[in-house]
């Protein structure tokens, strides 16, 4: 089957993301995946978060929706658990993920529901002007750290492995092709995934930049890696330095939320009836 063109992803209005963003990466990257895997506009639901990475959706001709800061699991999750046959797809920033929803990446990678999330990691609030985000490492100078940051980061490869994800994988927003690649398994995954897509800012973040990911990152594949041991994907989500792994971490197949759901165990919640029906006697047993 011929994959489909990737102008139909397109909505004739312009990103205003600064020139250089990690953020037209990603935009390129999950077109093409989209494309590959012939998931049309009206095939699937992206789901996007408050940051410079929501707004996509105005750039993106797909069904989407824009959730509160933070919330874009549990909106995700909605979709899904009312339409399960819909690839449903969170683009989130690394701030808006981990900050105020980190709670719900933790808990949604326990429940492993067939969603996948696309973190856009570039250690800063961007759309706020650069304040650093929660995966900011220690030290790091930014508008609201003068002195440097003085917590850990947040890793949020190693933080999905230990709650539950079934697949973690990281990826750099200046390999379009390998993103796109990767982007493509991951949404074919089924089960929670989640990619951490490093990201530079080139107007905040001074010192992550394209050279400083390139002279680090290596591919995990190529090294014999195979990602379906969970201690040693937590052990190699921890690499940070002088080489930094990407690719995919870990892989493992298990039931999905959707799977043991029994409300939806016959058919969508969209085919259902709309109608509660008499809940008298359920009502009752709360009196």
């Amino acid at each position: 089957m011929a994959s489909l063109n990737v102008d139909i992803f397109n909505t004739g209005h312009l990103p205003t993301w600064c020139p250089g963003c990690g953020d037209f990466g990603i935009w390129m990257a999950l077109k093409n995946a989209l494309s590959k895997l012939n998931i049309g506009p009206d095939d699937g639901v992206l789901v996007y978060g408050i940051g410079c990475h929501g707004n996509m959706n105005n750039t993106m001709n797909m069904y989407g929706c824009t959730g509160l800061h933070g919330r874009t699991i549990p909106v995700a999750q909605g979709i899904k658990l009312a339409n399960h046959r819909l690839p449903v797809i969170c683009i989130a920033g690394d701030g808006d993920c981990l900050g105020e929803g980190g709670n719900h990446l933790i808990h949604a990678a326990k429940r492993n529901p067939d969603i996948t999330v696309i973190i856009h990691d570039n250690q800063v609030y961007g759309l706020t002007t650069g304040q650093a985000s929660p995966t900011a490492p220690k030290g790091f100078i930014t508008k609201s750290t003068p002195e440097g940051v003085t917590d850990e980061p947040i890793n949020p490869l190693a933080l999905s492995i230990v709650a539950g994800a079934s697949f973690a994988a990281r990826a750099f927003a200046g390999d379009i092709a390998g993103l796109t690649d990767l982007l493509a398994l991951a949404i074919q995954h089924k089960g929670f995934s989640v990619v951490d897509v490093l990201q530079p800012c080139v107007t905040f973040n001074k010192e992550y930049t394209y050279p400083w990911y390139r002279e680090r990152l290596y591919q995990v594949s190529k090294e014999g890696y195979v990602p379906d041991d969970r201690l040693k994907a937590l052990s190699k989500s921890m690499e940070w330095g002088d080489r930094i792994p990407v690719g995919i971490l870990y892989q493992v197949a298990k039931p999905t939320s959707e799977d043991i759901e029994p409300a939806i165990a016959q058919k969508p919640l969209v085919d259902q009836p709309a109608e509660p029906g008499d809940i008298t006697d359920l009502l009752g047993e709360f009196i």
